[in-house]
Protein backbone atom coordinates (compact mmCIF):
# COMPACT_ATOMS: atom_id res chain seq x y z
CA UNK A 1 0.00 0.00 0.00
CA UNK A 2 2.58 2.33 1.18
CA UNK A 3 4.53 1.63 -2.69
CA UNK A 4 1.13 2.81 -4.02
CA UNK A 5 0.41 6.10 -2.54
CA UNK A 6 4.30 6.80 -3.18
CA UNK A 7 3.72 5.67 -6.78
CA UNK A 8 0.60 8.28 -6.69
CA UNK A 9 2.34 10.75 -5.09
CA UNK A 10 5.19 11.03 -7.30
CA UNK A 11 3.01 10.70 -10.36
CA UNK A 12 0.97 14.30 -8.77
CA UNK A 13 4.48 15.75 -7.66
CA UNK A 14 5.93 15.56 -11.52
CA UNK A 15 2.39 16.90 -13.14
CA UNK A 16 2.06 19.28 -11.54
CA UNK A 17 6.16 20.45 -11.55
CA UNK A 18 5.84 19.78 -15.25
CA UNK A 19 2.67 21.19 -16.11
CA UNK A 20 2.75 18.28 -18.40
CA UNK A 21 0.95 14.82 -18.89
CA UNK A 22 2.91 13.84 -21.63
CA UNK A 23 6.36 14.89 -20.11
CA UNK A 24 5.37 12.94 -16.70
CA UNK A 25 4.32 9.83 -18.28
CA UNK A 26 7.60 10.24 -20.14
CA UNK A 27 9.91 10.84 -17.54
CA UNK A 28 8.81 7.39 -15.61
CA UNK A 29 8.97 5.25 -18.96
CA UNK A 30 12.09 5.88 -19.79
CA UNK A 31 14.59 3.25 -18.27
CA UNK A 32 17.42 6.23 -17.58
CA UNK A 33 15.29 8.29 -15.44
CA UNK A 34 14.91 7.85 -12.21
CA UNK A 35 11.31 7.60 -11.59
CA UNK A 36 10.72 4.36 -10.15
CA UNK A 37 14.03 5.45 -7.60
CA UNK A 38 11.77 8.41 -6.48
CA UNK A 39 8.89 6.17 -5.99
CA UNK A 40 11.01 3.73 -3.75
CA UNK A 41 12.34 6.48 -1.84
CA UNK A 42 9.26 8.63 -1.49
CA UNK A 43 7.74 4.58 -0.24
CA UNK A 44 10.96 4.81 2.30
CA UNK A 45 9.58 8.32 4.19
CA UNK A 46 5.78 7.10 4.22
CA UNK A 47 7.01 4.22 5.94
CA UNK A 48 9.65 5.90 8.18
CA UNK A 49 6.84 8.65 8.82
CA UNK A 50 4.36 6.12 9.61
CA UNK A 51 6.32 4.74 12.08
CA UNK A 52 6.77 8.30 13.49
CA UNK A 53 2.61 8.84 13.58
CA UNK A 54 2.20 5.16 14.94
CA UNK A 55 -0.83 4.74 12.54
CA UNK A 56 -0.55 2.92 8.96
CA UNK A 57 -0.37 5.27 6.33
CA UNK A 58 -0.79 8.65 8.12
CA UNK A 59 2.44 9.83 6.64
CA UNK A 60 0.80 10.49 3.06
CA UNK A 61 -1.11 13.30 5.20
CA UNK A 62 1.85 15.03 6.50
CA UNK A 63 4.22 14.55 3.18
CA UNK A 64 1.77 14.93 0.62
CA UNK A 65 0.57 18.88 0.79
CA UNK A 66 4.31 19.89 1.64
CA UNK A 67 5.52 18.26 -1.52
CA UNK A 68 2.58 18.88 -3.76
CA UNK A 69 2.83 22.74 -2.38
CA UNK A 70 6.57 22.53 -3.26
CA UNK A 71 5.95 21.66 -6.94
CA UNK A 72 3.36 23.57 -7.66
CA UNK A 73 5.60 26.75 -6.44
CA UNK A 74 8.45 25.42 -8.44
CA UNK A 75 5.63 24.94 -11.50
CA UNK A 76 4.86 29.14 -11.15
CA UNK A 77 8.44 29.93 -10.72
CA UNK A 78 9.55 28.24 -13.61
CA UNK A 79 6.66 29.86 -15.72
CA UNK A 80 7.29 33.22 -14.45
CA UNK A 81 11.31 33.32 -14.19
CA UNK A 82 12.65 30.19 -16.35
CA UNK A 83 14.30 28.38 -13.25
CA UNK A 84 13.17 25.63 -11.28
CA UNK A 85 12.46 26.21 -7.55
CA UNK A 86 15.95 25.42 -5.69
CA UNK A 87 16.57 25.13 -1.44
CA UNK A 88 17.77 28.54 -1.77
CA UNK A 89 14.68 30.11 -2.70
CA UNK A 90 13.59 29.74 0.57
CA UNK A 91 16.34 32.26 1.83
CA UNK A 92 14.18 35.11 0.42
CA UNK A 93 10.47 33.72 1.05
CA UNK A 94 9.83 36.98 3.20
CA UNK A 95 10.83 39.52 -0.14
CA UNK A 96 8.19 37.57 -2.02
CA UNK A 97 5.68 38.10 0.68
CA UNK A 98 6.39 41.99 0.36
CA UNK A 99 6.06 41.56 -3.18
CA UNK A 100 2.78 39.66 -2.66
CA UNK A 101 0.35 42.95 -2.78
CA UNK A 102 1.91 43.68 -6.35
CA UNK A 103 1.08 40.45 -7.24
CA UNK A 104 -2.57 40.37 -6.03
CA UNK A 105 -2.96 44.28 -7.51
CA UNK A 106 -2.19 42.78 -10.96
CA UNK A 107 -4.13 39.88 -10.91
CA UNK A 108 -6.76 40.04 -8.33
CA UNK A 109 -8.95 37.07 -9.36
CA UNK A 110 -6.23 34.25 -9.47
CA UNK A 111 -5.15 35.49 -6.18
CA UNK A 112 -8.83 35.49 -5.09
CA UNK A 113 -9.18 31.40 -6.10
CA UNK A 114 -5.75 31.10 -4.81
CA UNK A 115 -6.71 32.26 -1.53
CA UNK A 116 -10.01 30.44 -1.28
CA UNK A 117 -8.62 27.09 -3.24
CA UNK A 118 -5.86 27.47 0.08
CA UNK A 119 -8.48 27.50 2.37
CA UNK A 120 -10.65 24.90 0.92
CA UNK A 121 -7.31 22.87 0.71
CA UNK A 122 -6.64 23.81 4.62
CA UNK A 123 -10.03 23.03 5.55
CA UNK A 124 -9.34 19.47 3.72
CA UNK A 125 -6.16 18.36 5.31
CA UNK A 126 -7.66 18.89 8.53
CA UNK A 127 -10.46 16.61 7.69
CA UNK A 128 -8.80 13.88 6.01
CA UNK A 129 -6.59 14.13 9.20
CA UNK A 130 -9.20 13.94 11.54
CA UNK A 131 -11.30 11.20 10.22
CA UNK A 132 -8.64 9.43 7.97
CA UNK A 133 -5.97 9.15 10.82
CA UNK A 134 -8.18 6.43 12.84
CA UNK A 135 -9.54 4.86 10.38
CA UNK A 136 -5.86 2.38 10.00
CA UNK A 137 -5.14 0.14 12.29
CA UNK A 138 -2.08 1.56 15.15
CA UNK A 139 1.51 0.03 14.56
CA UNK A 140 2.69 -1.64 17.62
CA UNK A 141 5.84 -0.15 19.18
CA UNK A 142 7.72 -3.16 18.06
CA UNK A 143 7.01 -2.84 14.51
CA UNK A 144 7.51 0.74 14.49
CA UNK A 145 11.03 0.54 15.97
CA UNK A 146 11.96 -2.21 12.85
CA UNK A 147 10.32 0.16 10.52
CA UNK A 148 12.36 2.63 11.49
CA UNK A 149 15.33 0.60 11.63
CA UNK A 150 15.19 0.03 8.30
CA UNK A 151 14.00 3.16 6.86
CA UNK A 152 16.52 5.79 8.78
CA UNK A 153 19.85 3.76 7.51
CA UNK A 154 18.32 3.53 3.58
CA UNK A 155 17.89 6.95 3.90
CA UNK A 156 20.98 8.43 5.52
CA UNK A 157 22.39 6.17 2.70
CA UNK A 158 20.72 7.96 0.45
CA UNK A 159 21.35 11.66 1.92
CA UNK A 160 25.16 10.12 1.50
CA UNK A 161 25.17 9.87 -1.88
CA UNK A 162 23.29 12.92 -2.93
CA UNK A 163 26.50 15.26 -3.29
CA UNK A 164 26.75 16.06 -6.69
CA UNK A 165 30.67 17.02 -6.46
CA UNK A 166 31.71 13.58 -6.09
CA UNK A 167 30.75 10.46 -7.75
CA UNK A 168 29.10 7.90 -6.36
CA UNK A 169 28.57 4.09 -8.02
CA UNK A 170 25.25 3.91 -6.28
CA UNK A 171 23.76 7.02 -7.52
CA UNK A 172 24.62 6.37 -11.19
CA UNK A 173 23.15 2.98 -10.94
CA UNK A 174 19.78 4.17 -9.72
CA UNK A 175 20.31 6.62 -13.06
CA UNK A 176 20.27 9.83 -10.93
CA UNK A 177 22.59 11.71 -12.72
CA UNK A 178 23.51 15.11 -11.65
CA UNK A 179 23.29 17.90 -14.39
CA UNK A 180 23.86 21.02 -12.31
CA UNK A 181 25.51 23.38 -15.05
CA UNK A 182 22.02 23.18 -16.87
CA UNK A 183 19.42 22.98 -14.24
CA UNK A 184 16.14 22.98 -16.47
CA UNK A 185 17.55 19.74 -17.99
CA UNK A 186 18.18 18.50 -14.26
CA UNK A 187 14.85 18.75 -13.21
CA UNK A 188 13.56 17.74 -16.38
CA UNK A 189 15.84 14.61 -16.41
CA UNK A 190 15.95 13.09 -12.48
CA UNK A 191 12.27 14.85 -11.52
CA UNK A 192 11.16 17.61 -9.01
CA UNK A 193 12.31 15.59 -5.77
CA UNK A 194 15.75 14.33 -6.73
CA UNK A 195 16.71 17.66 -8.26
CA UNK A 196 15.59 19.59 -5.13
CA UNK A 197 17.60 17.65 -3.45
CA UNK A 198 20.45 17.24 -5.36
CA UNK A 199 20.51 21.44 -4.99
CA UNK A 200 20.73 20.99 -0.93
CA UNK A 201 24.14 20.70 -0.95
CA UNK A 202 24.85 24.18 -3.11
CA UNK A 203 25.07 26.41 -0.64
CA UNK A 204 28.63 25.20 -0.16
CA UNK A 205 31.25 26.20 -3.05
CA UNK A 206 34.21 23.69 -3.37
CA UNK A 207 37.59 25.80 -4.22
CA UNK A 208 38.37 25.49 -7.51
CA UNK A 209 41.16 22.41 -8.26
CA UNK A 210 44.15 24.21 -8.78
CA UNK A 211 43.68 26.90 -5.53
CA UNK A 212 46.94 26.42 -4.01
CA UNK A 213 49.27 28.81 -3.00
CA UNK A 214 51.72 28.50 -5.53
CA UNK A 215 49.20 29.20 -8.37
CA UNK A 216 47.74 32.16 -6.45
CA UNK A 217 51.09 33.58 -6.31
CA UNK A 218 51.71 33.26 -9.96
CA UNK A 219 48.38 35.50 -11.25
CA UNK A 220 50.22 38.74 -11.68
CA UNK A 221 48.69 41.69 -10.66
CA UNK A 222 49.18 45.33 -12.19
CA UNK A 223 52.77 47.15 -10.56
CA UNK A 224 52.10 50.32 -8.38
CA UNK A 225 49.46 50.99 -6.05
CA UNK A 226 45.86 52.64 -6.63
CA UNK A 227 45.83 55.84 -8.31
CA UNK A 228 43.27 58.90 -8.29
CA UNK A 229 42.88 62.06 -10.09
CA UNK A 230 44.15 65.03 -7.80
CA UNK A 231 40.22 66.13 -8.82
CA UNK A 232 38.57 63.15 -7.18
CA UNK A 233 35.21 63.05 -9.26
CA UNK A 234 31.89 62.40 -7.63
CA UNK A 235 30.51 59.15 -8.58
CA UNK A 236 27.01 58.40 -8.97
CA UNK A 237 25.94 54.76 -9.65
CA UNK A 238 22.15 54.09 -10.56
CA UNK A 239 20.85 50.72 -11.30
CA UNK A 240 17.30 50.99 -12.71
CA UNK A 241 14.74 48.62 -11.82
CA UNK A 242 13.95 46.37 -14.82
CA UNK A 243 14.66 48.85 -17.29
CA UNK A 244 14.87 48.08 -20.73
CA UNK A 245 13.44 49.71 -24.00
CA UNK A 246 9.77 48.47 -24.64
CA UNK A 247 10.24 49.75 -28.48
CA UNK A 248 12.20 46.34 -29.07
CA UNK A 249 8.49 44.52 -28.87
CA UNK A 250 7.70 43.33 -32.03
CA UNK A 251 4.18 44.51 -33.46
CA UNK A 252 4.16 47.56 -31.08
CA UNK A 253 4.16 51.10 -31.27
CA UNK A 254 4.74 53.32 -28.52
CA UNK A 255 4.95 57.07 -28.59
CA UNK A 256 7.10 59.20 -27.80
CA UNK A 257 9.99 57.53 -26.99
CA UNK A 258 9.95 56.78 -23.90
CA UNK A 259 13.57 56.79 -23.79
CA UNK A 260 15.16 59.66 -25.38
CA UNK A 261 18.02 60.60 -22.93
CA UNK A 262 19.02 57.08 -22.77
CA UNK A 263 18.96 56.48 -26.34
CA UNK A 264 21.12 59.69 -27.13
CA UNK A 265 23.58 59.01 -24.34
CA UNK A 266 23.69 55.01 -24.23
CA UNK A 267 27.24 53.67 -24.08
CA UNK A 268 26.86 50.42 -24.52
CA UNK A 269 24.70 47.57 -22.93
CA UNK A 270 24.58 45.44 -19.71
CA UNK A 271 24.74 42.01 -20.55
CA UNK A 272 22.52 40.63 -17.77
CA UNK A 273 22.88 37.63 -16.00
CA UNK A 274 19.33 37.12 -14.89
CA UNK A 275 16.23 37.52 -16.26
CA UNK A 276 12.83 38.95 -14.98
CA UNK A 277 14.25 39.42 -11.16
CA UNK A 278 17.22 38.38 -8.82
CA UNK A 279 18.12 42.08 -9.06
CA UNK A 280 20.41 41.39 -5.86
CA UNK A 281 22.76 39.01 -8.68
CA UNK A 282 23.10 41.65 -10.40
CA UNK A 283 23.93 44.51 -8.05
CA UNK A 284 26.71 42.03 -6.60
CA UNK A 285 28.96 41.76 -9.88
CA UNK A 286 28.63 45.52 -10.35
CA UNK A 287 29.82 46.41 -6.82
CA UNK A 288 32.22 43.61 -6.64
CA UNK A 289 33.66 42.89 -10.42
CA UNK A 290 33.38 39.19 -8.94
CA UNK A 291 30.74 36.79 -11.12
CA UNK A 292 27.52 34.72 -10.65
CA UNK A 293 29.44 32.50 -13.30
CA UNK A 294 31.60 30.97 -10.35
CA UNK A 295 29.23 30.43 -7.99
CA UNK A 296 26.41 27.52 -8.11
CA UNK A 297 23.90 27.53 -10.50
CA UNK A 298 20.66 29.22 -8.18
CA UNK A 299 22.44 30.82 -5.44
CA UNK A 300 22.09 33.89 -4.02
CA UNK A 301 25.63 35.28 -3.04
CA UNK A 302 23.96 38.28 -0.77
CA UNK A 303 21.96 35.77 0.84
CA UNK A 304 24.36 32.74 1.36
CA UNK A 305 27.94 34.06 1.07
CA UNK A 306 28.35 37.56 2.12
CA UNK A 307 29.29 36.93 5.98
CA UNK A 308 32.52 38.99 6.09
CA UNK A 309 34.05 41.99 4.68
CA UNK A 310 33.94 41.61 0.68
CA UNK A 311 36.26 44.05 -1.75
CA UNK A 312 34.20 46.07 -3.33
CA UNK A 313 33.89 49.98 -4.67
CA UNK A 314 32.37 51.57 -2.00
CA UNK A 315 35.41 49.73 -0.09
CA UNK A 316 38.07 50.94 -1.89
CA UNK A 317 36.79 54.46 -2.25
CA UNK A 318 36.20 54.64 1.52
CA UNK A 319 39.73 53.99 2.00
CA UNK A 320 40.67 56.78 -0.17
CA UNK A 321 38.01 59.22 1.27
CA UNK A 322 35.10 59.30 -0.44
CA UNK A 323 31.89 59.20 1.45
CA UNK A 324 29.83 56.23 0.58
CA UNK A 325 26.34 56.02 0.30
CA UNK A 326 23.85 53.61 -1.08
CA UNK A 327 19.95 54.73 -1.38
CA UNK A 328 17.31 51.99 -1.96
CA UNK A 329 13.39 53.56 -1.19
CA UNK A 330 12.53 49.55 0.42
CA UNK A 331 12.74 48.00 3.51
CA UNK A 332 16.97 47.60 4.57
CA UNK A 333 16.16 43.26 5.01
CA UNK A 334 15.19 42.96 1.44
CA UNK A 335 17.96 41.20 0.00
CA UNK A 336 19.57 40.79 3.26
CA UNK A 337 21.37 44.65 2.15
CA UNK A 338 21.64 45.72 5.35
CA UNK A 339 24.28 43.53 6.22
CA UNK A 340 25.70 43.25 2.36
CA UNK A 341 26.23 47.08 2.49
CA UNK A 342 28.27 47.03 5.46
CA UNK A 343 30.12 43.93 4.40
CA UNK A 344 30.93 45.82 1.00
CA UNK A 345 32.35 48.92 3.39
CA UNK A 346 29.55 51.14 2.73
CA UNK A 347 29.64 54.44 5.36
CA UNK A 348 25.85 54.00 5.57
CA UNK A 349 22.66 52.43 3.72
CA UNK A 350 18.96 54.87 3.69
CA UNK A 351 16.76 51.88 3.64
CA UNK A 352 12.82 53.30 3.32
CA UNK A 353 13.17 53.45 7.14
CA UNK A 354 16.03 55.50 7.09
CA UNK A 355 14.63 58.14 4.78
CA UNK A 356 12.44 61.15 4.85
CA UNK A 357 8.29 60.44 3.28
CA UNK A 358 8.91 59.79 -0.44
CA UNK A 359 6.59 60.60 -3.05
CA UNK A 360 4.90 57.39 -4.89
CA UNK A 361 4.07 57.21 -8.36
CA UNK A 362 1.72 54.01 -8.68
CA UNK A 363 2.52 51.67 -5.72
CA UNK A 364 5.90 52.21 -5.38
CA UNK A 365 8.32 54.82 -4.81
CA UNK A 366 8.92 57.49 -7.61
CA UNK A 367 12.41 57.57 -9.62
CA UNK A 368 11.94 61.44 -9.22
CA UNK A 369 11.24 61.06 -5.38
CA UNK A 370 15.01 59.10 -5.72
CA UNK A 371 16.32 61.72 -7.62
CA UNK A 372 16.02 64.22 -5.48
CA UNK A 373 17.35 62.33 -2.26
CA UNK A 374 20.56 61.87 -4.51
CA UNK A 375 20.95 65.45 -5.28
CA UNK A 376 20.00 66.49 -2.11
CA UNK A 377 22.85 64.29 -0.20
CA UNK A 378 25.18 65.34 -3.25
CA UNK A 379 25.07 68.94 -2.44
CA UNK A 380 25.40 68.50 1.21
CA UNK A 381 28.43 66.02 1.21
CA UNK A 382 31.93 67.74 2.62
CA UNK A 383 33.94 64.88 0.26
CA UNK A 384 34.11 63.31 -2.30
CA UNK A 385 30.66 60.62 -2.97
CA UNK A 386 30.41 57.45 -4.09
CA UNK A 387 26.50 57.15 -4.24
CA UNK A 388 25.04 53.71 -5.18
CA UNK A 389 21.24 53.83 -5.53
CA UNK A 390 18.60 51.11 -6.78
CA UNK A 391 15.55 52.50 -7.62
CA UNK A 392 11.90 50.83 -6.56
CA UNK A 393 9.30 52.41 -9.51
CA UNK A 394 9.62 50.08 -12.45
CA UNK A 395 9.87 47.21 -10.35
CA UNK A 396 6.99 44.16 -11.98
CA UNK A 397 4.13 43.21 -12.22
CA UNK A 398 2.86 45.59 -14.35
CA UNK A 399 -0.79 45.77 -13.48
CA UNK A 400 -2.82 48.01 -16.34
CA UNK A 401 -3.89 51.87 -15.36
CA UNK A 402 -1.35 51.66 -12.93
CA UNK A 403 -0.39 54.74 -13.58
CA UNK A 404 -3.59 57.43 -14.44
CA UNK A 405 -2.12 60.10 -15.60
CA UNK A 406 0.45 57.95 -17.97
CA UNK A 407 1.73 59.95 -21.15
CA UNK A 408 2.60 57.06 -23.50
CA UNK A 409 0.45 55.58 -25.75
CA UNK A 410 0.94 52.19 -27.29
CA UNK A 411 -0.47 50.12 -30.60
CA UNK A 412 0.48 46.67 -30.79
CA UNK A 413 -1.01 43.55 -31.63
CA UNK A 414 -1.41 42.27 -28.36
CA UNK A 415 -4.86 41.66 -26.39
CA UNK A 416 -6.05 44.99 -24.32
CA UNK A 417 -5.23 43.87 -21.13
CA UNK A 418 -1.71 43.04 -22.43
CA UNK A 419 -1.20 46.49 -24.35
CA UNK A 420 -2.19 48.18 -20.96
CA UNK A 421 0.60 46.60 -19.20
CA UNK A 422 2.97 47.46 -21.79
CA UNK A 423 1.85 51.01 -21.45
CA UNK A 424 2.46 50.97 -17.46
CA UNK A 425 5.97 49.40 -17.83
CA UNK A 426 6.66 51.86 -20.54
CA UNK A 427 5.51 54.87 -18.61
CA UNK A 428 7.85 53.50 -15.70
CA UNK A 429 10.74 54.00 -18.38
CA UNK A 430 10.14 57.09 -19.42
CA UNK A 431 9.91 58.29 -15.38
CA UNK A 432 13.23 57.15 -15.46
CA UNK A 433 14.31 58.29 -18.91
CA UNK A 434 13.06 61.76 -16.90
CA UNK A 435 15.03 61.53 -14.12
CA UNK A 436 18.24 60.51 -15.20
CA UNK A 437 17.70 63.52 -17.47
CA UNK A 438 17.07 65.71 -14.30
CA UNK A 439 20.20 64.60 -12.48
CA UNK A 440 22.24 65.27 -15.94
CA UNK A 441 21.11 68.36 -16.04
CA UNK A 442 21.93 69.03 -12.47
CA UNK A 443 25.30 67.90 -12.45
CA UNK A 444 25.84 70.04 -15.87
CA UNK A 445 25.55 73.20 -13.33
CA UNK A 446 28.64 71.77 -10.81
CA UNK A 447 31.99 72.53 -10.76
CA UNK A 448 32.67 69.53 -9.50
CA UNK A 449 33.97 66.96 -11.83
CA UNK A 450 30.92 64.49 -11.63
CA UNK A 451 30.37 61.29 -13.33
CA UNK A 452 27.01 59.19 -13.56
CA UNK A 453 26.51 55.72 -14.53
CA UNK A 454 22.66 54.15 -14.79
CA UNK A 455 21.76 50.67 -15.83
CA UNK A 456 18.82 48.43 -15.74
CA UNK A 457 19.66 45.55 -14.02
CA UNK A 458 17.26 43.14 -16.03
CA UNK A 459 14.84 42.74 -18.84
CA UNK A 460 10.98 43.58 -16.89
CA UNK A 461 8.76 40.39 -16.29
CA UNK A 462 6.49 41.23 -18.70
CA UNK A 463 5.12 37.40 -19.30
CA UNK A 464 2.11 37.84 -22.01
CA UNK A 465 4.21 40.65 -23.40
CA UNK A 466 6.67 38.80 -24.72
CA UNK A 467 4.28 36.02 -25.87
CA UNK A 468 1.58 38.04 -27.79
CA UNK A 469 4.11 40.15 -29.36
CA UNK A 470 6.04 36.94 -30.51
CA UNK A 471 9.51 38.58 -28.33
CA UNK A 472 9.42 35.39 -26.87
CA UNK A 473 8.00 31.47 -27.57
CA UNK A 474 7.18 31.67 -23.73
CA UNK A 475 6.83 34.00 -20.72
CA UNK A 476 10.60 34.11 -20.01
CA UNK A 477 13.18 32.39 -22.31
CA UNK A 478 15.48 29.77 -22.19
CA UNK A 479 18.76 29.83 -20.19
CA UNK A 480 20.69 28.45 -23.28
CA UNK A 481 20.65 30.03 -26.10
CA UNK A 482 22.46 30.95 -29.40
CA UNK A 483 25.19 34.12 -28.80
CA UNK A 484 22.72 36.56 -30.46
CA UNK A 485 19.51 35.55 -29.30
CA UNK A 486 21.08 35.02 -25.63
CA UNK A 487 21.76 39.04 -25.80
CA UNK A 488 18.44 40.29 -27.34
CA UNK A 489 17.38 39.03 -23.92
CA UNK A 490 19.56 39.74 -21.97
CA UNK A 491 20.64 43.47 -22.97
CA UNK A 492 19.85 46.45 -21.11
CA UNK A 493 21.01 50.25 -21.23
CA UNK A 494 24.37 51.15 -20.12
CA UNK A 495 24.99 54.88 -19.39
CA UNK A 496 28.26 56.14 -18.81
CA UNK A 497 28.43 59.75 -18.60
CA UNK A 498 30.60 62.86 -17.11
CA UNK A 499 29.55 66.60 -16.24
CA UNK A 500 33.02 66.96 -18.32
CA UNK A 501 33.67 64.77 -21.35
CA UNK A 502 30.05 63.60 -22.33
CA UNK A 503 29.26 59.65 -22.47
CA UNK A 504 31.59 56.96 -22.61
CA UNK A 505 30.96 55.93 -26.14
CA UNK A 506 31.64 52.03 -27.80
CA UNK A 507 31.43 49.91 -24.71
CA UNK A 508 30.00 47.87 -26.19
CA UNK A 509 27.96 44.41 -24.59
CA UNK A 510 29.47 43.84 -20.86
CA UNK A 511 29.19 41.78 -18.31
CA UNK A 512 28.10 43.47 -14.84
CA UNK A 513 30.93 42.40 -13.41
CA UNK A 514 33.10 44.70 -16.14
CA UNK A 515 31.29 48.00 -14.68
CA UNK A 516 33.91 48.82 -12.07
CA UNK A 517 36.58 48.58 -14.90
CA UNK A 518 34.61 50.81 -17.70
CA UNK A 519 33.66 53.76 -14.41
CA UNK A 520 37.30 53.60 -13.44
CA UNK A 521 38.25 54.30 -17.14
CA UNK A 522 35.88 57.42 -17.18
CA UNK A 523 37.04 58.61 -13.59
CA UNK A 524 40.68 58.15 -14.42
CA UNK A 525 41.07 55.66 -11.68
CA UNK A 526 43.94 52.79 -11.24
CA UNK A 527 43.49 50.06 -9.27
CA UNK A 528 45.15 46.35 -9.49
CA UNK A 529 42.33 44.44 -9.76
CA UNK A 530 39.25 46.97 -11.17
CA UNK A 531 41.50 48.38 -13.94
CA UNK A 532 44.48 45.94 -13.76
CA UNK A 533 42.90 42.18 -13.69
CA UNK A 534 39.70 43.06 -14.88
CA UNK A 535 41.17 44.98 -18.16
CA UNK A 536 42.81 41.71 -19.03
CA UNK A 537 39.78 40.10 -18.31
CA UNK A 538 37.98 42.83 -20.91
CA UNK A 539 40.56 42.65 -23.57
CA UNK A 540 39.84 39.00 -24.17
CA UNK A 541 36.18 38.66 -23.01
CA UNK A 542 32.71 41.19 -23.52
CA UNK A 543 30.85 38.67 -21.74
CA UNK A 544 31.97 36.07 -18.79
CA UNK A 545 28.26 33.93 -17.91
CA UNK A 546 27.22 30.90 -16.77
CA UNK A 547 26.98 28.86 -19.85
CA UNK A 548 29.32 31.31 -22.14
CA UNK A 549 31.73 33.38 -22.58
CA UNK A 550 31.54 35.90 -25.32
CA UNK A 551 34.44 37.72 -27.28
CA UNK A 552 34.78 40.06 -30.05
CA UNK A 553 36.07 37.34 -32.44
CA UNK A 554 32.51 35.00 -31.16
CA UNK A 555 31.09 33.05 -28.44
CA UNK A 556 32.39 29.47 -26.50
CA UNK A 557 29.38 27.77 -25.08
CA UNK A 558 29.89 25.42 -22.46
CA UNK A 559 33.07 26.87 -21.50
CA UNK A 560 32.75 25.36 -17.40
CA UNK A 561 32.39 21.95 -19.25
CA UNK A 562 35.55 22.13 -21.03
CA UNK A 563 38.61 19.60 -20.15
CA UNK A 564 40.79 23.24 -20.54
CA UNK A 565 39.90 26.24 -18.58
CA UNK A 566 41.11 29.23 -20.50
CA UNK A 567 43.76 30.60 -17.61
CA UNK A 568 42.83 33.62 -17.36
CA UNK A 569 38.72 32.69 -16.63
CA UNK A 570 40.36 30.42 -14.17
CA UNK A 571 42.10 33.13 -12.40
CA UNK A 572 39.44 34.84 -12.63
CA UNK A 573 37.86 32.26 -10.50
CA UNK A 574 40.64 32.14 -8.46
CA UNK A 575 40.66 35.30 -7.04
CA UNK A 576 36.90 35.71 -6.46
CA UNK A 577 36.92 32.03 -4.32
CA UNK A 578 40.38 33.53 -2.36
CA UNK A 579 38.04 36.56 -1.35
CA UNK A 580 34.68 35.03 -0.45
CA UNK A 581 35.96 31.82 0.49
CA UNK A 582 39.27 31.06 0.88
CA UNK A 583 42.57 31.97 2.62
CA UNK A 584 42.21 35.30 1.13
CA UNK A 585 46.04 35.19 0.24
CA UNK A 586 45.80 37.74 -2.79
CA UNK A 587 43.74 40.12 -0.88
CA UNK A 588 46.13 42.56 0.01
CA UNK A 589 47.87 42.76 -3.67
CA UNK A 590 44.55 43.09 -5.47
CA UNK A 591 42.44 44.91 -3.20
CA UNK A 592 44.92 47.03 -1.07
CA UNK A 593 44.02 49.13 1.82
CA UNK A 594 40.57 47.20 2.21
CA UNK A 595 38.64 49.19 5.19
CA UNK A 596 36.52 47.63 8.08
CA UNK A 597 33.65 47.62 8.00
CA UNK A 598 31.73 50.62 8.81
CA UNK A 599 28.34 49.20 10.61
CA UNK A 600 26.04 51.25 8.11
Amino acid sequence: MSLLLSAVLVFLIELIARGSLDKTVEFFSQPFRPGWTTVALFALILIGCDALFGRRHNGILFIAPITLLLAAIGHQKSSYLGDPLYPADFLYSRQIMELAPLLVRERPLAAAIIAVGGAAAAFLLVALWRHWRRRFPAIRWRMRVARLALVVPALAFFVSIMDFATFSWTRDRLQIIPIMWDQKENYASNGFAIAFALNVPMAKVLAPPSYEDDVLDAIRAEPGKPSLPQDRPDIIMVMSESFWDPTLLPATTITPDPMPTVRAMRSGSVFSPEFGGMTANVEFEALTGFSNAFLPYGSIPYQQYVRGPVPSLAGFLRAEGYDTLAIHPFEGWFWNRENVYEAFGFDRFLSIEKLPPMASRGPLVSDDALTTEIIGRADAAKRPIFTFAVSLQGHGPYEPNRYADARVTVESVASFRTRESIRSFAEGVADADRSLKRLMDWASKRERHTLIVFFGDHLPPLNQGYTETGFLKGPVPERREPAAELALHRETPLVIWSNRNGPMRDVGSISPSLIPLKLFQAAGIQHPYYTGFLGRVDARYDVVERHVLIAPDGATPDWSRAARVDPLINDFRLLQYDALFGKRRTVERFFPRLPKPAGV
